[in-house]
């Protein structure tokens, strides 16, 4: 994907670099290594899938996915989902507050109030305002996709629990910072902060109890 910045090669390179100057992330990515990339799909499907997982272990939003996607059809857009009934999309799994959400989706993408094409050309806060205006994803929603769809290199997820755990584990706090705290923490590791939120999530997953 074009101007996509982590990627394996992306998430190396930066780590390394940050590892240069920072003893914590040094040490981290001695202890478990690099993460992963993750790189994700752009565009409505992603966002619908969103909605469809909030809450639910990763089996079951699997699940209900599948079954709402099959319903809509295969590469349905936004009017194929928008004609599915109440009865039909509660039948497939979502409760009475996602149908609401999807319903949300749907309209501010086909009335172009989301304009999912355009967030790779916007920075960081457009993309985000525009996202969280959909009602049913905020800012947790807004970074995973600035992350994993378009690839930014500077995203802080410190709304994220296990975000704040594994940052907290790898420079050292006897208790969890607050999102707050982790805000602070964060900027000396700007502007790659969402490497360091990938080595947190890898640490908090892959680092030995103590």
């Amino acid at each position: 994907m074009e101007n996509f910045q982590l990627d394996a090669l992306g998430i190396e390179s930066r780590l390394r670099s940050l590892a240069a100057k920072d003893t914590h992330v040094d040490a981290a990515i001695k202890l478990v290594g690099i993460p992963p990339d993750r790189m994700g799909e752009q565009g409505f499907h992603t966002f619908m899938r969103v909605i469809v997982g909030q809450q639910l272990s990763v089996k079951a939003a699997a699940t209900i996915r599948d079954r709402v996607e099959k319903l809509a059809g295969a590469g349905a857009g936004p009017a194929q989902y928008a004609k599915l009934s109440d009865e039909e999309l509660r039948g497939a799994g979502l409760s009475r507050q996602k149908i609401s959400y999807a319903r949300s989706l749907c309209e501010t993408v086909e009335a172009g109030t989301l304009d999912i094409a355009a967030l790779p050309h916007m920075s960081n806060e457009d993309a985000i305002s525009a996202i969280t205006a959909v009602k049913g994803l905020g800012v947790w929603s807004a970074h995973m996709y600035l992350m994993f769809s378009l690839g930014r290199d500077d995203i802080w997820p410190v709304g994220d629990l296990a975000v704040r755990v594994g940052v907290g584990r790898i420079i050292g706090l006897e208790d969890r910072p607050t999102e707050k705290e982790c805000e602070t923490i964060g900027e000396r590791w700007r502007p790659y902060r969402s490497v360091v939120a990938l080595l947190a999530w890898h640490y908090y997953s892959n680092a030995p109890a103590i």
